[in-house]
């Protein structure tokens, strides 16, 4: 049953700190969440990947909302985002770019939104937090698994060498690829495809990003880490609470290190037939 803009909408809607406080008695179930270091739930790590509204002839600019991005800067540094080239990229990619037109006045709230395919944008907190503990370097080589909007590959390809980012959603990646050339991000390829079950010959890569829950990391995506590569990703029940896990590829074989629990849609097999 496909879920209603209006609902999906409820849905993202991320909590404030006030709201957060309040809810830190009480358990992550039913929100899609980023628990944080404190455990406190904090609704909506929405990381289903979405499509961007295709009218992006009348997307803002970054300059129109300066009391916005001021705000929007002061969260993620508040939540303990402190790498500078993260809070820089974060700042530059106009996010109101890759959301539905009647969402954009809302485009630097700290909340995930509603696009195409039932899918959402996620939260921006989510963007920069995962962003951050891939540690990139202009010389990496990027794979992301669900392209979604493309803003998570928009934020990438500025901190880079080269993205591929996969969509199954073919409505979505059209989209994506549209809004990563108006952007001019020439570094990043969208490919439509099914993002856990890759050709052999894709690969290796510097750094893995996957953007949706897996109930175990995919082997075929960890064998293609160079050594040194880094892989993150929400591991656990489809439908429970999963943990946000680092993999590393070292010399002597893979450190794994877990992060923070969150709640994550699950990552889909195959590409849809349809949308």
């Amino acid at each position: 049953m496909r879920v209603s803009a209006n609902e999906r909408r409820k849905l993202a809607f991320a909590a404030s700190p006030l709201q957060a406080d309040l809810w830190s008695n009480t358990t992550a179930k039913g929100y899609h969440g980023f628990l944080g270091r404190n455990k406190i739930p904090v609704r909506v790590l929405n990381f289903a990947s979405g499509d961007p509204d295709e009218t992006i002839q009348a997307a803002m600019t970054p300059n129109q909302h300066p009391p916005e991005k001021m705000m929007f800067q002061l969260t993620l540094r508040r939540r303990g985002i402190s790498d500078q080239a993260v809070l820089r990229t974060m700042e530059e990619v106009p996010r109101e770019l890759f959301v539905d037109e009647a969402d954009r006045e809302g485009a630097y709230r700290d909340s995930a939104l509603p696009i195409a395919c039932g899918q959402t944008i996620s939260q921006p907190f989510v963007v920069a937090y995962m962003t951050e503990q891939l540690q990139l370097q202009k010389q990496h080589r990027v794979l992301e698994i669900g392209a979604g909007s493309g803003y998570q590959a928009a934020v990438l390809s500025r901190l880079a060498g080269q993205v591929l980012t996969v969509e199954r959603y073919r409505k979505l990646a059209d989209a994506a690829r549209a809004r990563l050339e108006k952007l001019d991000c020439h570094n990043v390829e969208v490919m439509l495809g099914d993002g856990l079950n890759l050709p052999s010959n894709i690969g290796p890569f510097d750094r893995i990003i996957v953007t949706a829950a897996v109930e175990q990391l995919p082997e075929n995506l960890v064998e293609r880490l160079e050594v040194g590569g880094v892989l993150i990703a929400p591991v656990g029940p489809h439908h429970g609470v999963q943990t946000l896990v680092r993999l590393t590829r070292t010399e002597a074989g893979i450190e794994r290190k877990e992060l923070v629990e969150v709640r994550f849609v699950p990552a889909l097999p195959g590409v849809a037939r349809e949308l």
